[in-house]
């Protein structure tokens, strides 16, 4: 099991379409990854790093378990 904890979501109305950001940490860092919330497929992934985003690798289990957790909470 993914020991992680989201700490924020958003959903978001962008040029007629909904996207959701999850804020989280794991690992002792931050993250946001960005899906689309029609089909919770993933836009974007970022490490949040003092005042810089960097992009994320992060494993196809992570967000998985991320996508099914910011489905049930939609």
């Amino acid at each position: 099991m993914m020991d992680y904890e989201i700490k924020h979501m958003i959903i978001d109305e962008q040029y007629d379409e909904e996207h959701v950001t999850a804020n989280f940490t794991f690992n002792n860092q931050e993250y946001s990854v960005t899906f689309q919330k029609s089909d919770l497929e993933i836009i974007n992934a970022w490490r949040l790093e003092e005042n810089t985003s960097l992009p994320a690798n992060l494993s196809g289990e992570l967000i998985d378990t991320l996508r099914k957790d910011v489905k049930k909470s939609i």
